[in-house]
């Protein structure tokens, strides 16, 4: 699990002043080492943001002094701040092949496909692909050799139930926790593709929200429920998302795929981050407010994140 150290220098000085109108024989204190320097590490939470309109368009030219973050309910002071466009992704593609997807795989495949052209840039980015059903199974592992990704993902073939907090989970745990934290960081992304009908996980909601939340991983869901009508599947993807900081789409038929994926590699490029004092040390689940003073604008961010254990 990532966790950020800044190092703070603090440097002690003494301050003095001697004339310069007549020569002096030399100050024994011109001879004095430089001041020391205090080195103190400070464990920061930095947090992946992105900003969208009342109309859900990107506004990614907003500064540091437009934001807050509150933890549990207190204000932070932030300490670092940046528009990062240009962070390595690390992308899981997870893709539901069960039996109520078996007439939309063909799109879905096409799909995704085109979004890791658009969005891996080779020797920077890497993606892996994980297909499940009744269990997750990895189809290509981390590579940023895209034809293999996309041999990976037209191999799917549809059968069988629904295991998508389990697929979660272990694409998490497996592929997106990092120790110690990676350097320079990770923007870790799980794009999940599914009606949100889960019939056979052996964890539950909870738990493959606890485990995306404790790899950091943001996640974009795309429904394959084209019916027109919200469903209990449907709310869970969109619960899943809303709490990793992503967001989740509800195409109406197949051809509206495409425009969803190019939406979600825009926002990968158009978010920002902040970075702020970590204060406990307890392991307890901390919850995460950033706001801003902009009117008609809304933040999209983690609901918050697991404090680490002294």
């Amino acid at each position: 699990m990532k966790k950020f150290f800044g190092l703070l220098l603090i440097g002690c000085s003494l301050a003095g002043y001697s004339s310069a109108q007549t020569p002096q024989k030399p100050d024994a204190s011109q001879n004095q080492k430089a001041p020391p320097q205090i080195r103190v590490h400070v464990n920061l939470e930095n947090v992946l943001f992105t900003v969208v309109d009342k109309k859900n368009r990107l506004v990614s030219n907003l500064s540091k002094d437009d934001f807050s973050v509150y933890e549990d309910g207190k204000l932070q002071k932030i300490l670092f701040f940046n528009r990062e466009t240009n962070l390595p992704l690390r992308v899981g593609v997870l893709i539901d092949t069960s039996n109520s997807i078996r007439m939309r795989l063909p799109f879905e495949q096409e799909s995704a496909t085109d979004f890791l052209y658009d969005t891996i840039r080779p020797g920077t980015d890497r993606a892996f692909v994980v297909g499940f059903d009744v269990e997750p199974v990895m189809i290509q592992d981390y590579t940023d050799d895209l034809d293999k990704l996309k041999q990976g993902i037209h191999s799917l073939q549809a059968g069988g139930g629904t295991g998508l907090y389990d697929a979660i989970y272990y694409a998490c745990k497996a592929k997106m926790i990092y120790i110690p934290a990676p350097q320079p960081y990770l923007r870790r992304v799980l794009i999940v593709v599914s009606d949100g009908q889960d019939n056979f996980s052996e964890h539950s909601r909870e738990e493959a929200l606890a485990m995306a939340q404790k790899a950091e991983a943001i996640i974009y869901a795309i429904s394959t429920n084209w019916s027109g009508m919200q469903t209990r599947g449907d709310k869970v993807l969109e619960y899943l998302a809303k709490e990793t900081g992503g967001r989740a789409f509800f195409p109406f038929q197949a051809s509206d795929l495409s425009g969803d994926f190019k939406r979600i590699a825009r926002e990968l490029r158009s978010q920002y981050s902040l970075a702020y004092a970590i204060s406990a040390h307890d392991g307890s689940f901390r919850k995460i407010t950033i706001k801003t003073d902009k009117k008609g604008l809304r933040v999209q961010a983690k609901a918050g994140y697991f404090a680490p254990s002294s």
